[in-house]
């Protein structure tokens, strides 16, 4: 999995990775600070309790990890070039998580709000739908599902 880190020579460029530690949301979002920045906009996707009618207790993801990682890179770099960003940082849990954890964090700096928020959804939204990570809804019922990628 790749690991980033926040070196003088790392330090601005865009990310996409695929973790299976505890995502750092604060951590993430300062990484996002510069000195042409105007508007910063994260996304935290959490473990819910609840899906389509069926108590949750927890999710599993998987991923296969050098080809989720390439088409996130993709995404970001697709990002870039749509919107008028500073910088971009999305990182994407695998293994077990628990309710309320984050499993899916995204970010965008930029010098205005709407690029910003344009870009993150964009992010967010290309994730879901394109990069192969498998979601595991395990019910209160005591049964476990494999759920679609991309059909939420």
């Amino acid at each position: 999995m790749t690991r980033w880190c926040s070196c003088r020579r790392c330090r601005g460029a865009d990310v996409f990775a695929i973790s299976d530690k505890p995502i750092d949301a604060a951590r993430l979002q300062g990484e996002l600070e510069g000195r042409g920045v105007g508007a910063v906009v994260c996304f935290e996707g959490r473990v819910r309790d609840h899906n389509d009618g069926r108590a949750v207790n927890g999710l599993s993801y998987q991923a296969y990890v050098e080809l989720a990682e390439a088409e996130g890179r993709k995404i970001v770099e697709e990002a870039r070039a749509r919107f008028a960003v500073e910088r971009i940082v999305c990182v994407h849990r695998v293994g077990d998580l628990a309710l309320g954890e984050i499993a899916v964090w995204a970010g965008v700096s930029a010098g205005h709000r709407a690029a910003a928020f344009d870009a993150c959804r964009y992010v967010v939204d290309e994730v879901k739908a394109r990069v192969p990570i498998w979601k595991r809804e395990h019910y209160a019922e005591g049964v476990s599902e494999w759920l679609h990628p991309g059909a939420e």
